[in-house]
């Protein structure tokens, strides 16, 4: 007996150092308060170290989309035959998308920014202010009395949760990239890293803030005032220590990408994310499979509620017949003549509102015929154009100032600024960055095996022929819009009897059906085309930004 109990405490002791030694090694193994598993420093350390690793939050307005697979294109019902649906299955990244459209109120913060910090009276910035206005105009129809939303739609109150619509694709895209920067421009500020109120009260067209000209240097922003981009959540002033009577300024204070502080870029979803997101297959996921396609965003063949207290609802906002937008009065159809309120349908199982209806919304992707999906079919996309900074003869990167600033004349002859002060300039990427790469080989990718001639198996790219342009497959109007010698702009109508067809580069897919159009275009996998320089009364858009790190916002648990 007295020899089985020392075995048994011997035992005892043994698991005991065992449970010990196992707790210390996963201590020192963890990224949170231990020690790094890489280099074993302690991280998140305020005299040194690295920044544990974290979650990326959503930003204003965002709604978290899980990312997976989908057959993209596959639609009920198919009447106008004109196979640019070919079912085809896709996988999207996890990624972030606007609750609702992009409203009149929304639109109208980024019009009141443009015009307190590019006035303009002032003659430099004239086109600024201007080229950012909805077009108006697109509400007047020639037999139609719509004078009322001609004036009122954009500035009335009663209509600021509304979806802003006058905007082409053009503008929309703008928009992106003013409010990633203004989100980003709050981040900080909240954060230390800026002075109070600077992104109001300091602001000017030639002292600004840019997300991207403060990762390549910080200094730059705000024309280089260090009053107002600051070293870290004390200031630069105080961000100092004093060690043995000598003081050290602390190095990397301001904020980094790898700070993980800031967020990506808001942007228009690309057509793929855009589908998956309307479709919202989660809904009636089964293990690792969909059961059935749905028509609609949401469950069922049709277009009303099937529930109990709002039978007979309609769901969306479209149009119900010839004549029919919102039903006969005193009780509407679907609530609604023309758009209507943000929210005031049900949102699909995404969190997503208006999918269907209301207004159609641009996606990022230029408009053709076909998706390959043979050559990709992840994340697809068509619209690339790589760009880099360019770099100046001091050996930084250039910064746009209000002399080198750039605007385009659309081919209505509408000017819009495409570059601001205090940007970074883009440059195409050259053979640098492209030579012996087998992921891609040139800067434009809009046209790459759309059936053009360099896309064809018979182009010679050995040949002088390839030296000469390619001749594209879509013969489209070419519109001309030219300044005389006196500054008088001419508008130059292509009126020729030759051309086959409308898609060029410069139309983009829009997704959604609205306000205007039959149930037909509810279904998430129709896609039409529309030039990227012009506006409707139908077309809206909403934002979206991609998630970095983990596919999944929830650890995933088995069902069973």
């Amino acid at each position: 007996m007295k020899i089985n109990k020392i075995n048994v405490l011997q035992l005892v002791a043994s698991m005991l150092l065992i449970i010990g030694v196992s707790s210390c090694s996963k201590k020192s193994s963890s990224t949170g308060k231990g020690s790094s598993r890489a280099t074993g420093w302690n991280v998140n350390n305020k005299k040194g170290g690295f920044k544990k690793a974290g979650e990326q939050e959503a930003g204003p307005g965002l709604v978290f989309v899980e990312g997976g697979t989908f057959t993209m294109g596959k639609v009920q019902d198919d009447v106008m035959h004109d196979w640019n649906n070919t079912p085809n299955q896709q996988h999207v990244q996890s990624f972030y998308m606007d609750e609702t459209e992009v409203t009149n109120f929304m639109y109208l913060e980024y019009l009141q920014w443009l015009k307190n910090v590019f006035p303009p009276t002032e003659e430099n910035y004239k086109h600024i202010y201007e080229g950012a206005l909805p077009d108006t105009l697109v509400w007047r129809n020639r037999l139609g009395y719509s004078e009322t939303m001609t004036n009122n739609y954009l500035r009335h109150p009663a209509y600021a949760s509304y979806p802003v619509v006058g905007v082409n694709w053009i503008q929309a895209n703008e928009f992106s990239k003013w409010r990633t920067d203004r989100v980003n421009e709050a981040l900080l500020e909240k954060n230390g890293y800026l002075k109070k109120n600077a992104k109001t009260e300091d602001v000017t067209a030639e002292s600004s803030f840019s997300t991207e000209t403060y990762f390549n240097s910080p200094t730059a922003t705000y024309g280089g005032d260090d009053k107002i981009v600051l070293k870290g959540k004390k200031g630069s002033a105080k961000a100092t220590t004093t060690k043995g009577g000598k003081t050290i300024q602390p190095k990397n204070l301001y904020v980094q990408r790898s700070s993980g502080l800031l967020l990506p870029e808001y942007r228009l979803p690309t057509e793929a994310e855009w589908e998956y997101a309307a479709a919202a297959d989660v809904g009636q996921r089964e293990y690792n499979v969909y059961k059935g396609q749905k028509k609609y965003p949401w469950s069922g063949q049709y277009t009303r509620s099937g529930k109990r207290q709002t039978k007979g609802d309609q769901l969306a906002n479209f149009k119900q017949g010839n004549g029919d937008y919102g039903g006969i009065a005193g009780w509407s159809d679907d609530g609604a003549d023309i758009t209507n309120e943000v929210k005031k349908y049900p949102a699909n199982d995404f969190g997503l509102y208006d999918m269907a209806g209301n207004v159609a919304e641009w996606v990022a992707d230029v408009y053709r015929p076909i998706v390959d999906n043979e050559f990709n079919d992840f994340n697809y996309f068509r619209g690339n154009q790589y760009t880099k900074n360019k770099i100046g003869k001091d050996g930084k990167a250039e910064i746009i100032t209000k002399e080198t600033m750039k605007y385009d004349t659309l081919s209505n002859g509408k000017v819009i600024a495409r570059t601001f002060p205090g940007q970074l300039v883009q440059v195409p990427v050259d053979e640098n960055e492209t030579y012996l790469r087998q992921n891609f080989d040139r800067s434009n990718n809009l046209n790459f095996r759309d059936g053009d001639q360099q896309s064809s198996k018979e182009y010679k790219f050995a040949s002088s022929e390839s030296t000469k342009e390619p001749k594209t497959m879509y013969n489209s109007p070419k519109h001309n819009v030219t300044v005389d010698s006196l500054g008088k702009m001419v508008r130059k109508y292509d009126r020729s009897n030759k051309r086959t067809t409308l898609i060029n580069d410069n139309v983009r897919v829009y997704k959604g059906g609205s306000w205007r159009d039959r149930a037909y275009w509810l279904d998430p996998a129709q896609r039409r085309y529309f030039p990227q320089d012009m506006a409707t009364d139908y077309i809206g858009f909403r934002c979206a930004m991609s998630r970095v790190g983990s596919k999944s916002q929830n650890k995933k648990r088995p069902r069973n």
